[in-house]
């Protein structure tokens, strides 16, 4: 049998030092950095993204970041898409595709190799929904997709307006639930040899991490930068609605002071540090590294598993 490539994936949460280890760990394995975060993706949010600059980047190409406007619509399915396109072309370059992100779903996407099926939008029904969450709220479509897709809704907030609807049309238009659909696409093998590892971090050093993430954020600009995208787009179907920039719109509203959005924002981000910790940890075959370690004894345990197996070789 030939033995597939291996593709390794550094995921965990917010904060948790992903960027640095991933840089360092590329520099040193002739490896190119494919991004797995659900906000780095869009242009002209860098500050509230905590994108790599590109001193930062130390020369190192990354892929999937900076690329999508704030106002268009990017899905799992999309990211799937671009990602495997990703991949062939940083293998057929000999180098190394190194994963890099929090987005719990897109890593998922990846190591289950779920398919996501091209449904045209059915621009009727989804005016039909749009209808009904303004005469009756959000709430009544979120039940509605629990009834339809209960496995599915366990995952997804009922503020998720986007997906809530994305379950309710995935229904509609092909008749089986997206959870029926992913569990049918698991069963075709994911053409690669995904290698994950996730960061796992003590909760304080971890929240105090975050915190001062977010101090240096307001410090950098993000209060500008929000206030330059509200100039320039004018939807923000998914972006807008991402950590530091809801909260920011919420000061420039004056429905909060500066001094509430920054401890909200904090607070928000920690909670989100969580769910992601505990996304990761549902999943049995990540290895974890510790938060706490230098990023060269993380780089050692990260290719004692990639080398693992005989005929493994660093490029």
């Amino acid at each position: 049998m030939t033995q597939k490539p291996k593709v390794i994936i550094i995921c965990g949460p917010t904060a948790s030092g992903k960027t640095g280890l991933s840089i360092e760990l590329a520099k040193k394995i002739n490896g190119e950095i494919i991004s797995c975060d659900s906000m780095q993706i869009y242009k002209d949010m860098t500050i509230g993204t905590a994108k790599p600059t590109p001193e930062e980047m130390q020369g190192i190409p990354h892929h999937l970041i900076d690329f999508v406007s704030p106002e268009a619509r990017y899905s799992v399915a999309d990211f799937k898409k671009d990602a495997m396109e990703e991949i062939k072309k940083v293998l057929a370059n000999n180098k190394v595709p190194i994963f890099v992100g929090g987005t719990g779903l897109y890593v998922n996407s990846l190591t289950y190799n779920i398919s996501y099926p091209e449904i045209e939008t059915d621009l009727e029904y989804r005016e039909k929904l749009e209808e009904k969450i303004e005469k009756q709220g959000l709430n009544v479509l979120y039940e509605e997709a629990k009834k339809v897709d209960e496995q599915a809704m366990q995952i997804i907030s009922p503020n998720d307006k986007k997906r809530i609807m994305r379950v309710l049309e995935i229904y509609h238009q092909t008749g089986k639930t997206k959870t029926q659909l992913e569990i049918e696409s698991k069963l075709v093998p994911p053409p690669y040899e995904y290698i994950t590892f996730a960061i796992d971090m003590d909760r304080q050093k971890l929240y105090s991490r975050i915190n001062q993430r977010v101090d240096i954020m307001i410090e950098q600009g993000l209060i500008q930068e929000v206030e330059k995208l509200l100039e320039k787009y004018k939807e923000f179907p998914t972006a807008m609605q991402g950590l530091g920039y809801k909260e920011v719109v919420s000061y420039l509203k004056k429905e909060l002071t500066k001094e509430e959005m920054i401890e909200k924002l904090k607070m928000e981000t920690r909670r989100y540090a969580k769910r992601q910790l505990t996304w990761f940890r549902k999943d049995k075959s990540i290895i974890w590294l510790d938060g706490l370690a230098t990023i060269e004894e993380n780089i050692k345990r990260i290719l004692e598993e990639y080398c693992e197996g005989e005929g493994s070789t660093l490029i």
